[in-house]
């Protein structure tokens, strides 16, 4: 297509576009995809999309569907095109997220699917409340089989557009031996007898109309003259069916996205369906917005390498006219705790060269990452914030074990008695804990010795009796404890035996995975202090950085949460195999997570403007033990010319660095021969030696055994892995074993990190 040159006549929306985003806007009939890079201008060209189907008379506005995934997108765009077309964006019902416009649609079609149409949209907390009824009704272990497991089995059926019918016996397997798609039937039928739905349905009953009724189908599709998709590569199998089916008359549909920034597989998004649109709408033309106008050439071209090493990707270059600007800058520190100090230090640079904090942002890839820097911050008095998510020693499985370790240090800390006494569930109801209330006023004692001398009463039930008489114990014997056994294994006791671990790993969801992983980093924080006393006064210190709200502050947050976001200055922590990418993320996904994960660092190497600071740490130290750790893959991949690299190691780290870049792959044949593998992460074999030469001795033993393998191990051996526990070996291939475990099923790891059981 030859589009016209651009002219002082052209319409004030067409005005400061360039090529690609000109073509975005005036290729109005036919199917679109609009493949937009970071920073690339796509929501200026989507709105000046709608204004031109407005403005042209092409469409009237109850005639438009423009989908976005956040209320907020959806307010933003309904500003924007009002600023350039005035009132008519007034009349367009259909500009929203998938959910609002398909309970509007629902409204008006519930009678098909066995609902009315004043039905109620469930929230979480009732949803959960009804599949405990279900799941207790089936007499199924709750406490085995959690509800929000299974909350989260049946929001990924209905992600995929799966009715009870469609789940087959291997996907029902996964929970309760089966019982899965019992439950799930049943889950439907209670919510139509109780004329509601949940926010899944909202897409899935939508979905099962239009596929069985022809007539609202045909109406859907003769409404619409104009569909418009932001943000398309985060499209889940629900959204992608429903958008296809509505744009199968017309094919006039327009999708904006980049396959290059999806980062949300675990939430349901399937990265095929922007990979396929050609497939789906032959014919379709295929506009790439390359042209940044947010970061600099240094920073562009370092995302421009790492994510070429991806297979799976339409492909694009971004470029930029903006100055060269600095080089991407590569940080090897010791540890994580210098890691934070160079950071801070960089930053507080930056406050005497005039910059305000809130240009600066420190991005992790896990949430447990956040506590060093927030300690440092709190020491040195640097404010900052945390975004998407609460501080470190906020969350509530932080407060849940602080709570109880509060109530081991003072036995009169009635608000952490309150917290804990019912937490993991003992059957401790509101009553019981009213009752104790009572007592602890009438005799002017603390609450734990109120239980205590409820004990010897008939004022609870015998059952209340039993469950409180633990607690108690239990407190009065960490207390004995604690007089002996360093604090941080004392918090691991306590963590254990109260059951607080057994109840997040019944769970079973990836935000448990997440807090468990953030009650580790707790205890490793303790090891830093003396005694308990002094790391719960530092606790409280952290938790009364209450700087005002409108106070400049460092930024400090997750990757994902960061998307769309944008600062001068980013700082990228942790990159070292198995924290980025995620060693979890590839134990359970391989190649396609793997890509994810490189996406990811493409989406965070992006979300810098005039400068990005990678950090990576020699040493880590995980489960009270420093563990040597190797530099992400993704530093690799980063172009060298774009790139200053600097290390506060001595020597013998460049020894090391020049023999681990010699050493053969062990996962050649993963990921393109780009990839490092799981499983490189190596424990310093002295403990607590962190002597530069016992970390390259350790780094060149993990090279060794990483290149030729153990000679001690053979096929249908039974072996001890620490995170999969019991297993035999089915394979063995130089220094790569695929073994069966008892419980985690068939994995692939290296040799080094089993043991003979």
């Amino acid at each position: 297509m030859t589009l016209p040159a651009p002219s002082p006549d052209d319409p004030p929306y067409l005005a400061g576009l360039n090529a690609p985003q000109r073509q975005a806007v005036l290729t109005t009939d036919g199917p679109v995809l609009v493949l937009a890079g970071a920073g690339t201008g796509k929501t200026a060209a989507l709105t000046a999309r709608l204004a031109h189907l407005l403005y042209t008379r092409k469409a009237w506005p109850s005639e438009l569907l423009a989908v976005t995934f956040t209320n907020r997108a959806a307010r933003e765009m309904r500003e924007r095109v009002g600023r350039l077309v005035g009132d008519a964006v007034e009349g367009m019902p259909w500009l929203g997220t998938f959910h609002a416009i398909c309970a509007k649609m629902l409204r008006r079609h519930a009678e098909l699917v066995g609902l009315e149409s004043n039905f109620t949209i469930l929230d979480t907390d009732d949803q959960l409340r009804l599949m405990k009824q279900l799941i207790q009704a089936a007499n199924i272990d709750e406490k085995r089989w959690p509800a929000r497991q299974l909350g989260g089995l049946i929001d990924r059926w209905k992600n995929r557009g799966w009715t009870p019918a469609d789940v087959d016996a291997g996907e029902a397997a996964g929970f309760a031996d089966g019982a899965g798609q019992r439950l799930y039937a049943a889950y439907q039928d209670r919510l139509r007898a109780l004329n509601a739905c949940d926010f899944g349905d909202l897409l899935l009953h939508m979905l099962t109309i239009l596929k069985r009724d022809r007539a609202v189908l045909a109406q859907y599709q003769e409404r619409f003259r104009y569909i418009l998709v932001d943000e398309y590569q985060d499209t889940n199998s629900a959204q992608y069916l429903w958008l296809r089916l509505l744009a199968q008359e017309r094919k006039n549909i327009c999708c904006v996205g980049d396959d290059d920034q999806s980062i949300y597989s675990w939430r349901g998004a399937e990265v095929a369906n922007i990979l396929r649109f050609e497939q789906d709408f032959p014919g379709a033309a295929i506009i790439r917005l390359e042209q940044n106008y947010r970061s600099t050439p240094h920073i562009l071209a370092a995302a421009s390498a790492v994510i070429a090493h991806n297979g799976s990707r339409l492909g694009k270059t971004l470029w930029t006219e903006a100055d060269a600007g600095e080089k991407v800058r590569v940080l090897g520190v010791w540890d994580g705790p210098e890691e934070a100090r160079r950071v801070g230090e960089l930053i507080e640079d930056g406050q005497r060269r005039g910059e305000p904090l809130d240009h600066h942002a420190i991005l992790v890839r896990a949430q447990h990452q956040t506590r060093e820097f927030e300690d440092r911050f709190i020491s040195i008095g640097l404010p900052y914030r945390i975004v998407g998510g609460f501080r470190f020693y906020e969350r509530a499985e932080i407060r849940d074990a602080l709570a109880y370790l509060r109530l081991v240090n003072q036995p009169a800390d009635d608000l952490a008695f309150e917290r804990v006494v019912n937490v993991p569930k003992r059957g401790l109801g509101a009553k019981a804990v009213e009752t104790i209330h009572r007592a602890a006023r009438a005799e002017h004692m603390p609450l734990t010795a109120a239980a205590a001398q409820l004990l010897d009463s008939d004022e609870l039930t015998a059952a209340a009796r039993r469950s409180l008489g633990s607690f108690v114990a239990a407190i009065a014997r960490w207390r004995d404890m604690a007089q002996g056994l360093p604090h941080p294994e004392l918090a691991r006791q306590i963590l254990e035996e109260s059951g607080y671990t057994a109840m997040l790993q019944a769970d079973r969801t990836a935000e448990s995975a997440g807090r468990l992983e953030n009650l580790t980093e707790l205890v490793r924080a303790m090891e830093e202090y003396e005694t308990l006393g002094a790391f719960l006064e530092h606790v409280s210190l952290v938790m009364d950085n209450d700087a005002r709200a409108d106070e400049a502050k460092v930024t400090i947050m997750t990757i994902h949460a960061a998307k769309g976001l944008e600062f001068p200055t980013v700082y990228l922590a942790g990159w070292e195999e198995g924290i980025f990418p995620s060693q979890r993320a590839l134990d359970e996904g391989g190649l396609p997570a793997l890509e994810e994960e490189r996406r990811l660092a493409y989406v965070a190497l992006t979300r810098a403007r005039r400068q990005a600071v990678i950090l990576h740490a020699a040493n880590r130290r995980i489960y009270g033990q420093w563990t040597s750790a190797i530099p992400s893959r993704f530093i690799d991949e980063l172009p060298a010319p774009h790139v200053e690299t600097e290390s506060s190691m001595t020597g013998g780290e460049s020894l090391w660095r020049a023999n681990w870049s010699e050493r053969a792959d062990p996962f050649a044949n993963v990921a393109r021969g780009t990839g490092r593998g799981p499983g490189w992460q190596r424990a310093v074999t002295g403990g607590l030696d962190r002597s530069p030469t016992r970390i390259v001795e350790a780094r060149a033993s993990a090279v060794s055994l990483g290149n030729k393998g153990r000679g001690d191990l053979a096929v249908g051996m039974r072996v001890f892995h620490q995170k999969f526990g019991y297993g035999r070996i089915d394979a063995i291939e130089g220094n790569k074993l695929e073994i069966r475990f008892e419980q985690a099923g068939s994995k692939r790891v290296i040799d080094s990190f089993v043991t003979i059981a």
